[in-house]
């Protein structure tokens, strides 16, 4: 990939030696924990290609569209509304992070005890390994939590392009306002980007496209139920990645397709896992590409992983867009809806999440939880002492974790899990 796509990345200001090795590293690890599970489905094929191509293709095909006109709007986030990004003609993509990448230079910006994904966000950037962050035209932050709300005020200092949006923190009126008054600054923004007007067509196209999307996954979340389980978490799980990054009617054509698939195998009870293998929800925080160690842990320890109450997961899709306002700011307010309901740990009090939890838990008949938060994120782990009361109570099995992304606790961690799944098989 690197000689076919060295002057592209060299285009875009990234460091090739230092690339070269995030790919290498990268690709093993996709070998490890992906390619050398048994009787995937065929469907992951296509999967498999995406992150073949992730940064390759994928960047070629939006530089491509951008010389046609087309702008990219790169987001650390699910609160950043994809529907007014697609209606203004834009490309919305995720952004790098899930992995440690130039932690000393990160350093001498961030504190140490900075949260990993936020740390991680900057190593990519610090080490000029990300093509999406390098070919976005607007960088979207939010400030979600405290971190990251500061943490910008660098970032601000090494991009020219970033665009901060603010964030409620409670389910009040007022904080509704607030979301609805920043969505529409935002709207004015992308539109000022973009050169193209927010009409009501090209927001129900915007819906349309990102419902579509949604629709998908929430099939694929729906044959998760059965057992046994017709795909692993693991699978599950990089579907979900790869709708950050992919383009959304393909993603959604083949996510369908790999349902198609599934659905057979549950009618010729072809499974990944054993029947009664023990089946585990993961709940907290979000994994981005190549946050794989955990699940990978959990399904190499005897349990399968059947949801995530994640971002990158239940919490980041499952409610749609209602796409029946006939003007502009009908639309908006169902735009605005949609995203309220969002149960992120920055909401405080949060009794939305935890019951969310339970209700998963019980959809899809898991046996335990395991909550994850990934190092000094204070949100999910101040809930995630709550939330073992919470399941106690229900009478649900919890296991707390808290890691990041490095190697160095893998073994720990795999003995933890491995007890976890013994007790609740």
């Amino acid at each position: 990939m690197a000689s076919e796509y060295g002057g592209m990345w060299k285009s875009l200001g990234m460091d090739l030696g230092a690339h070269d090795q995030l790919l290498a590293v990268l690709g093993q690890g996709y070998t490890d924990v992906f390619l050398s599970q048994a009787n995937r489905p065929k469907g992951m094929d296509y999967f498999n290609f995406v992150m073949s191509e992730v940064h390759g293709l994928r960047i070629k095909e939006m530089l491509e569209a951008r010389e046609q006109g087309e702008k990219i709007v790169g987001s650390y986030c699910v609160f950043v509304p994809e529907e007014i990004v697609r209606a203004a003609g834009a490309t919305l993509v995720g952004l790098c992070s899930g992995a440690d990448f130039a932690m000393e230079e990160v350093e001498r910006v961030l504190p140490r005890n900075t949260c990993a994904l936020i740390k991680s966000s900057f190593g990519f950037k610090l080490g000029k390994v990300c093509p999406y962050l390098e070919s976005a035209d607007m960088i979207v932050g939010e400030n979600t939590c405290d971190g990251k709300k500061k943490s910008y005020e660098e970032l601000n200092k090494l991009v020219s392009n970033l665009y901060v949006m603010d964030l409620p923190q409670t389910k009040s009126e007022n904080a509704r306002a607030l979301l609805k008054a920043e969505f529409v600054r935002f709207a004015r923004a992308v539109e000022e980007l973009t050169g193209n007007p927010i009409t009501v067509e090209s927001l129900k196209k915007g819906i349309a496209i990102t419902n579509a999307k949604r629709q998908a996954m929430h099939r694929l979340e729906a044959l998760r139920k059965a057992d046994p389980e017709p795909i692993s978490g693991l699978d599950a799980l990089l579907a979900s990645q790869v709708s950050f990054y992919d383009a959304p009617v393909r993603f959604t054509e083949s996510v369908n397709a790999l349902c198609d698939e599934l659905e057979e195998r549950i009618k010729d009870n072809v499974a990944v896992f054993p029947e009664k293998t023990p089946r585990i929800l993961m709940s907290g925080c979000p994994m981005a590409v190549p946050n794989w160690k955990l699940p990978w842990i959990v399904e190499s320890s005897g349990a399968v992983i059947v949801g995530e109450e994640s971002c990158v997961g239940e919490r980041g899709l499952r409610n749609l867009t209602d796409d029946s306002g006939q003007d502009v700011e009908s639309l908006m307010e169902a735009i605005v809806d949609r995203y309220f309901k969002i149960d992120c740990a920055i909401f405080t009090p949060n009794e939305d999440r935890a019951d969310h939890i339970v209700q998963m838990a019980k959809d899809y008949k898991a046996d335990g939880v395991i909550q994850y938060a990934l190092n000094f994120c204070q949100p999910y782990q101040i809930e995630a002492m709550g939330l073992e009361s919470r399941m106690e109570k229900e009478g649900i099995p919890m296991l707390r974790i808290e890691t990041d992304y490095s190697p160095e606790d893998a073994e720990q961690l795999k003995t933890r899990v491995e007890a976890f799944v013994e007790m609740i098989g």
